[in-house]
């Protein structure tokens, strides 16, 4: 007599991307990528998109309708299933069951979700608020922790963290939303001082901003007033920053069995239609970078240390994409990182894992992997 017994249950990954930030439609984006890239034979997947007013909508398994097309970009609105349904997450870590909810209408179960992938750039996704949530539901997830989230997201105290461990950073000056609403005058004197000690021009960028949105270059005074309007239109505070005269190399980490590992570098090349590496230049115009960059074994060996070295300070998971200039003298100084980078088909991180060894489909699966073997709360 046969016994009769049921093949295990498939772990469910929840795909989490839009929000509320200015990078909406990069999320998009880089979820659809993922969403092609998950192995279905492996896992079961339910795509979760945030609005850009916050709600939480069941969204159709399309990642063909969440690429840009024809300069368009895509939204979590025009994917959803329904125009008022909303996603409810358990805040009870002993379930993780998630529920769908219509208005008049009785609550369905769609099921328990086992990781979340959160495919989220910007504030309310990136920075902390979003992996808050997951770990009071219970829920692992693909990335960063709360902390990590945050410092990653603060380009201030990312940099302060820097310091403390030793990574070099550039000149910076911070102004504090306070500074510009009671008194701009001062404000502006201090930025003006800044640039008498490090010269002109200058960058202006949101202090907790990505996808270099809302970055302005400054060559002088008479335009730094709308520079600093531009950069508070995505964050009250914001970051002054010196040019720094280099190459800009990006190096991806990612979490193995035996600890972060670094992957080869990649080289910016300089953008010719473009004042810097802007929004239009990374995803509208698919600019493109060299991977491996050809900066020599040294030059490789120490840029691959001081990624990991930043993975390590700011005490990441999963992966990261640390970004440096190659200064004249042949010195790095780190940039940022990214603690939820780009994973479009033209993203730099996924390409250097694939000259690294590691293609698209294992990448996603290995932070898959680590996420379910980690707990959440403390660790």
């Amino acid at each position: 007599m046969s016994e009769n017994t049921q093949s295990p249950r498939k772990p469910r990954v929840a795909v989490v991307f839009g929000g509320r930030s200015s990078e909406h439609a990069i999320s998009v984006v880089t979820a659809g990528a993922v969403l092609s890239a998950i192995d279905r034979d492996k896992y079961d997947v339910l795509p979760i998109g945030i609005t850009t007013d916050g709600r939480w909508a069941l969204t159709a398994d399309a990642p063909e309708r969440m690429a840009i097309a024809d300069r368009k970009l895509p939204n979590v609105a025009e994917l959803a299933e329904s125009e008022q349904g909303g996603v409810v997450l358990p805040v009870d870590p002993s379930s993780r069951e998630v529920v769908l909810t219509e208005p008049g209408q009785v609550p369905t179960a769609l099921g328990e979700v086992d990781v979340v992938f959160p495919m989220l750039h910007g504030p309310y996704g990136e920075d902390g608020t979003l992996q808050g949530l997951l770990e009071l539901s219970g829920v692992p997830y693909v990335g960063a922790g709360v902390l990590a989230s945050a410092v990653g997201q603060d380009k201030e105290y990312m940099k302060r963290v820097f310091t403390s461990f030793g990574l070099p950073v550039g000149p910076y000056e911070v102004i504090r939303p306070r500074e510009w609403e009671q008194n701009p005058a001062a404000a502006r004197k201090k930025i003006v001082e800044f640039a008498a000690d490090h010269g002109w021009p200058l960058f202006v960028k949101p202090a907790r901003g990505g996808s270099s949105m809302g970055i302005t270059k400054v060559d002088d005074l008479s335009g730094l007033d709308e520079a600093i309007e531009e950069a508070r239109r995505h964050d009250p505070k914001i970051l002054v920053e010196s040019l720094l005269r280099g190459r800009e190399i990006e190096c991806g980490v990612l979490e193995f069995e035996d600890g972060p590992r670094a992957s080869v570098p990649a080289e910016i090349p300089p953008v010719t239609n473009h004042d810097f590496y802007d929004f239009e230049a990374k995803y509208i115009d698919s600019a493109s970078g060299i991977v491996p960059a050809p900066i020599g074994d040294d030059a490789t060996a120490e840029v691959q240390r001081l990624a990991v070295l930043a993975y390590e300070a700011v005490s990441c998971e999963g992966l990261v994409r640390a970004d440096f200039f190659l200064t004249e003298d042949g010195d790095f100084v780190i940039n940022e990182i990214n603690t939820m980078p780009g994973f479009t088909p033209i993203s730099m991180y996924p390409r250097m894992w694939q000259e690294s060894g590691v293609s698209y489909p294992e990448l996603v699966d290995r932070l898959i992997q680590a996420a379910l073997t980690r707990s959440t709360g403390l660790r």
